[in-house]
């Protein structure tokens, strides 16, 4: 995982028990049909990349990993490593291959809970909110909003409209909510963002009625 605009680490996992000066070696990450990074023999070479990793990529030789700077959305994917030995006869031998998945992570602002009515508020009439958040990656799970008073929270899902903008590829997402105003009691009302397993959940400021 890489967050966006940020160094993401490829790792090839290359054990290199013989200890084998890596002046034996070929090293060719490659995504797809795109040539990403090629060290030839111990030197650095720049004739196959595909244009879009031109000076994007280094080699740590050290660690067998890859640093793919400014990784952006249009990142995402499996990358393979290839590792060809030079040998005394015969012809260079494919001797490891690993893959790796590079997801890309942006965070999301805080849900901010917005008043979509005017008016003061009356009781038994109908309270209308929206939740909105922007600016994340990847799509989120789901949007919950959390209603507690008098030592009871109630959770409620509802509609989550979702929309990506088409350069960014970023998304935004917004959620309503219309109950009855609560009566005689202090309410306090936030709306949840969950953004699956491995990133938690984002929460609004409480609203209070």
């Amino acid at each position: 995982k890489s967050f966006l605009n940020h160094t993401a680490y490829l790792s090839c996992y290359f054990p290199n028990s013989q200890k084998t000066d890596i002046k034996d070696f070929i090293v060719f990450w490659q995504k797809g049909d795109e040539v990403v990074h090629e060290v030839y023999y111990g030197q650095e070479k720049h004739d196959n990349l595909s244009p879009k990793y031109i000076n994007r990529t280094k080699m740590d030789m050290d660690k067998w990993t890859l640093q793919l700077l400014n990784a952006g959305i249009v990142d995402e994917g499996q990358y393979k490593c290839i590792i060809i030995q030079r040998r005394d006869k015969g012809s260079p031998k494919v001797i490891y291959t690993s893959e790796c998945l590079l997801y890309i992570i942006a965070n999301y602002s805080q849900p901010e809970i917005a008043w979509l009515h005017t008016g003061e508020l009356k009781p038994n009439k109908y309270l209308n909110l929206s939740c909105s958040s922007s600016g994340g990656y990847p799509k989120p799970e789901q949007m919950t909003w959390l209603i507690s008073h008098e030592n009871r929270t109630l959770r409620l899902m509802r509609h989550m409209d979702v929309s990506q903008d088409a350069v960014t590829k970023l998304y935004s997402v917004t959620t309503k909510l219309n109950i009855t105003v609560p009566t005689n009691t202090f309410t306090n009302i936030s709306c949840l963002l969950h953004l699956g397993e491995q990133l938690g959940s984002l929460v609004s400021v409480p609203l209070g009625i």
